[in-house]
């Protein structure tokens, strides 16, 4: 037996590639079926598609409404106070525990960002400070509609994630999958499982995936940063909300395909340039690689893949680790995300609603939007790259254009640039993932480059 087919954990049975227990077998099938079921499988819940995981968080967010944004002020002020705390006296009770010394004791960069969101917060809920602060179309948003989400989604999501990564299924799906997502992609097979997390969940859980799966080894740096720029896909719930919200519900059918072609170009090509083409294929220091997606000779794809998936699913820890694992994961992205959020996209939104910048910028855009015959190419230039900020504001500047033709185009655009630092972008820099501000907002421009014409081009065809 070598050591690709043995078992890290215990001393379990070990499973080969020619025979395991059928308890082994359910080790891998039970929740891995289950994270299928809950982020994986579209439902259609009170008349909309959805998922499990979206069900769970939405019933929680109905609960505890009235509350959330006052539960957003309490955890960023505790982040903030317990941040500058650790940060200048580094007290033992916490530089001893590692958890507690990485979450709370700072670089002075992140502890900034960290007050600032606090305060933000704070101005916000109780509307006091400069308008452009709390204002409802600035900090209003992010703490009481977007905060909201955050906490009750990633509450739901941190704790049952394990179901999807840790117990096989992206072994299984990877080995399947492996030429195709290789040639095409230059990418592991297990990364189907982030584009489809995304796809029928948010973009935010499929880097919150990525994030996870780098850490542990599975991704190197390169293909870290490829899939959380390129795979994090708008899930259909929120492209269901854009075509309403910009009257083009009754187009939604051509209006994903088109999504779906351009974005598949732009996952094709962006890897292929710089600065994406520039990442190495290292593997995090201190951990390694751990991922192993060849098949030996003799043995059908089929087969290896389940005798990956249960090797995987029968390594991990107990339940009660991967409980613990999941509670720091919410605590994590509670008191280190949220703050980064509150601050970077008030910030961002500031800055889209209060000064001309996304106008000055956007202005070589729209020779460009002429000559691919667009109207009221004016009006559509700075939506095309105000979705650098967050996600919704292409469709809150697009829906006052009168042509159908170049709302479904700035409608298509925003959903194929994946970048938006309100959410996905923030989360990719608290990750730690080898990508900065600047080679986001660079991949973000070339997204948008790449998918323009294509859109522009599907359009006159279905639009006319």
């Amino acid at each position: 037996m070598n050591n690709e087919e043995t078992l890290i954990a215990g001393d379990a049975p070990q499973p080969t590639a020619h025979a395991f227990t059928m308890r082994q077998l359910l080790i891998f099938l039970i929740p891995s079926l289950l994270g299928v079921l809950l982020f994986l499988t579209p439902i259609v819940y009170d008349g909309k598609v959805t998922i499990g995981l979206g069900v769970m968080a939405d019933a929680l967010k109905t609960a505890f409404a009235a509350s959330l944004p006052a539960i957003a002020v309490a955890l960023l002020g505790f982040s903030a106070v317990i941040g500058l705390f650790a940060s200048l006296f580094k007290p033992r009770w916490i530089t001893e525990r590692h958890a507690l010394n990485e979450l709370f004791n700072l670089h002075p960069f992140w502890l900034a960002l960290r007050v600032v969101g606090a305060l933000f917060a704070a101005m916000t809920f109780w509307e006091f400070g400069p308008e452009w602060i709390w204002s409802a179309y600035t900090g209003g948003v992010v703490l009481k509609d977007l905060a909201p989400v955050l906490i009750t989604f990633f509450l739901v999501a941190g704790l049952i994630l394990p179901l999807l990564t840790d117990y096989g299924l992206m072994e299984f799906c990877g080995t399947l999958v492996r030429n195709v997502f290789r040639k095409v992609f230059g990418l592991p097979g297990r990364s189907a499982i982030d584009a489809i997390a995304s796809w029928l969940g948010s973009g935010t859980v499929g880097v919150l995936i990525t994030a996870q799966q780098y850490q542990k080894g599975f991704y190197s740096a390169r293909e870290a940063a490829v899939i959380a720029t390129n795979f994090s896909i708008a899930s259909i719930a929120f492209s269901l909300l854009i075509t309403s919200f910009m009257k083009l519900d009754h187009l939604f059918v051509p209006f994903y395909l088109t999504v779906v072609v351009a974005g598949l170009a732009a996952a094709i090509i962006t890897p292929r340039i710089p600065p994406l083409s520039w990442k190495k294929d290292v593997y995090l220091p201190g951990v390694g690689k751990q991922i192993k997606e060849d098949v030996p000779t003799g043995t059908s794809l089929l087969r290896w893949g389940i005798t990956q998936a249960v090797k995987r699913a029968n390594s991990n820890p107990s339940p009660a680790q991967m409980v613990k694992v999941g509670v720091h994961n919410v605590v994590d992205i509670w008191l280190g995300l949220l703050p980064l959020v509150m601050a970077i996209g008030t910030l961002s939104l500031a800055i889209a609603e209060y000064t001309p910048i996304f106008n000055w910028l956007s202005a070589p855009i729209v020779p460009l939007l002429e000559l691919l015959q667009l109207p009221e190419a004016a009006k559509a230039a700075p939506a095309m790259l105000v979705g650098f900020a967050d996600m919704f504001l292409p469709a809150v500047l697009g829906k006052g254009i009168e042509s159908e033709l170049t709302r479904f185009v700035v409608a298509c655009v925003s959903l194929t640039q994946l970048i938006y630092m309100s959410e996905v972008g923030v989360l990719i820099i608290k990750a730690k993932l080898p990508l900065n501000l600047l080679e986001l907002f660079v991949i973000f421009i070339i997204r948008t480059l790449i998918t323009l014409p294509i859109i522009a081009l599907m359009a006159h065809w279905i639009v006319g």
